[in-house]
């Protein structure tokens, strides 16, 4: 893949630049985009005409009189296709050939076609405000979604461009952009939409197109949110509640913020444009916001999955430490948006702890919200579910624990898609030193002036063999590997020697004449290992959590002793746990087992509550202590992919007694 949702433009100020070609071609991430390329991806125009996404389009081009009216709940119902078609383009990208790759391509060009078909005279495009007789452009800021829609539909455009060399999709992308920026900025309509996401991409329009009016209204656009433009909400008596100006990420200007707050996704997609417009502006001081925005994030707002937004309220940030695990909302939109924010970083700042927590994300919090087939998706991504959880049963199809195979509100499957179609750009980076590797996944990766291959089979095995290609001849270059922060030690050879470099703020630089075929091994421990919470963290206090290498772990109903409960047990700490590949098992995971202790709860009387007494936990007259139990743990990504049952990541863990 030498096209990505990145591409720089030759002023850009960043400490690095995306690789210029990309391949994933085996291992953890090359199974889970084939499903995505065999499955999701094919399955999107059936869903999204089943959903009348379709429908609307066509109603709109005035092709079909009999589908005149509106069909769905949202009026943003346009963004799915939109996301949908970047994900397909981003997908053939990648360059496969036969049936498959035709058949998609024939849907991409029939989608981009009724796309192109529904836009209105003067550029204008959403369905909704076309199709329903009472609605009026630009007149619902909050709940409207129009720019947020047309940021989707730019992102495939610019997608769609750099996939096949066609200009139809962009053409449509560039008409609405010019009646964007011909109604919106100073002296003309100076409020922002309450769903951000045309920042980042009228940057990206601006460089697949060099057109300066495009960058200059995504900066406007950053800079005019925080000025109260849309207040508290829509007027009183305006249909839809008042949630209040950190929703719509009105509440404070982004350079002057100090705290990440408000709806989750909307947050990220506003400080990804952010970087994007830093990135090409040299912007220090809104650089200095975002590092301060992702510090604030990073330390008291994410959850050890990466996922981020604790409150089902409003789907927003809660206050820091504010991470219970049965009531996590940690929307898979949002994990996504944490990783286009924290790659984003990674480029401007060419820090290795935005990779550190881009890994965390996409292995855990983002892989989790697809199952291994490719069908069924979920919304949020809790890190409790108990076994009779009436707070899942009763919440609405979209938010429930159980996977489904599309949602009323589906942003989130054909952001997966997106993600994993265009996955191969997030792995590597260069400048004028050289290459650097940010994920491991075996594939190619050009940059820096020279080209690697890695064979790994990470994330079960911690061994990662980088083969140099190619390096300039005559010259001193540098390959630089990212040490995980979870990693406590590792060890690195080149030609079989170890090597005298050591890490330094996570990237160990290996720089010296290369000769073609030489090759690096870094070796990372996979030991499994307790993970203890921040004790500001109320809702696991006195828990821990099981992780192997980058992933999470979690407990699950189907894999214990028949009549344990999972909410009846402590972990026993002092037990060495033992890992086992099981490639039979959920498409191949490494299980942890443990051992744990069921509780011995003396019940007498009404009351649940006892004294905490001295001396022995098992006293005279208390329950006999019981006998251990394994336990084994299988990683958070996988759960929920058979029967409904609970999964806890967090562990009580037993104290000893006194």
């Amino acid at each position: 893949m030498s096209a990505g949702p990145i591409r720089l433009s030759r002023e850009a100020r960043t400490a690095l630049r995306p690789a210029t070609t990309a391949r994933i071609t085996g291992g953890f991430w090359a199974a889970r985009r084939r499903v995505n390329a065999e499955v999701s991806v094919p399955q999107g125009p059936d869903r999204l005409e089943r959903a009348g996404n379709l429908a609307n389009l066509r109603a709109a081009a005035g092709a079909a009189p009999e589908e005149s009216g509106f069909r769905g709940d949202f009026p943003f119902q346009d963004s799915d296709v939109h996301k949908w078609l970047e994900a397909a383009s981003w997908q053939l990208a990648d360059g496969g050939e036969g049936p498959a790759e035709e058949e998609l391509s024939r849907q991409v060009e029939r989608l981009a076609g009724l796309v192109a078909a529904a836009q209105a005279e003067d550029g204008y495009l959403q369905t909704y405000y076309q199709l329903g007789p009472d609605a009026r452009r630009w007149a619902d800021p909050h709940w409207g979604h129009e720019l947020y829609c047309a940021g989707h539909l730019l992102q495939a455009a610019v997608a769609h461009h750099r996939a096949t060399g066609r200009d139809g999709l962009l053409d449509v992308a560039v008409r609405y952009a010019d009646l964007i920026d011909a109604t919106f900025g100073p002296g003309k309509d100076e409020t922002v939409c309450g769903h951000p996401e045309i920042e980042t991409a009228l940057v990206e329009l601006y460089r697949e197109t060099g057109e300066r009016r495009y960058l200059d209204l995504a900066g406007y656009f950053v800079d005019r949110r925080g000025r109260g433009s849309l207040g508290d909400g829509p007027p009183e008596g305006s249909p839809g509640p008042r949630p209040g100006a950190p929703y719509w990420q009105d509440h404070v200007p982004v350079r002057e913020a100090t705290a990440v707050a408000g709806h989750a996704v909307r947050q990220l997609y506003l400080l990804a444009g952010a970087a994007d417009v830093a990135a090409e502006t040299g912007d220090t001081g809104l650089r200095d916001a975002l590092v301060r925005l992702w510090e604030d994030m990073a330390a008291t707002k994410t959850y050890l999955t990466g996922g981020v937004g604790s409150r089902h309220e409003l789907e927003s940030f809660g206050d820091a430490y504010e991470l219970p695990p049965d009531r996590a909302y940690a929307e898979t939109c949002a994990a996504i948006a944490a990783i286009h924010f924290g790659w984003r970083m990674a480029l401007l700042t060419g820090e290795a702890r935005y990779s550190d927590l881009v890994e965390r994300t996409l292995f855990n919090g983002f892989a989790s919200g697809v199952s291994i087939d490719g069908e069924r998706w979920l919304y949020v991504n809790p890190l409790h579910v108990r076994q009779d959880d009436e707070h899942r049963k009763a919440a609405t199809g979209d938010q429930n624990a159980h996977r489904t195979p599309w949602f009323r509100c589906a942003c989130c499957p054909p952001n997966v898609m997106r993600l994993l179609a265009s996955l191969p750009h997030y792995m590597a980076s260069g400048d004028a030193e050289g290459l650097q590797l940010h994920q491991y996944a075996s594939g190619s990766y050009e940059a820096g002036g020279g080209a690697v291959r890695v064979g790994t089979g990470y994330p079960w095995e911690g061994r990662i063999a980088v083969v140099v290609d190619a390096a300039p001849p005559e010259e001193d270059w540098t390959l630089s590997l990212r040490i995980p922060h979870w990693a406590r030690t590792y060890e690195a050879t080149v030609g079989g020697e170890p090597v005298a470099e050591r890490a330094e703020n996570g990237w160990l630089r290996l720089r010296r004449r290369w000769r073609p075929g030489e090759t690096v091994v870094l070796s990372l421990p996979l030991d499994p290992r307790l993970t203890r919470p921040d004790p500001r963290i109320d809702g696991v206090r006195g828990c821990a959590a099981i992780e192997r290498g980058p992933l999470v772990y979690c407990l699950e109903q189907p894999d214990q002793p028949a009549g344990l409960r999972l909410d009846d047990i402590d972990l026993d700490p002092d037990a060495a746990p033992s890992p086992e590949h099981r490639p039979e098992l959920l498409g191949g995971v490494t299980v942890i087992t443990a051992l744990a202790l069921p509780h011995a709860v003396a019940r007498e009387g009404w009351w649940p509550y006892r004294s905490g007494g001295t001396g022995s936990a098992w006293a005279s007259g208390g329950p006999k202590a019981p006998e251990p139990v394994p336990v084994t743990a299988i990683p958070y990504y996988a759960w929920a992919n058979r029967e409904p049952g609970a999964m806890r990541v967090w562990i009580p863990v037993r104290t000893p007694p006194g």
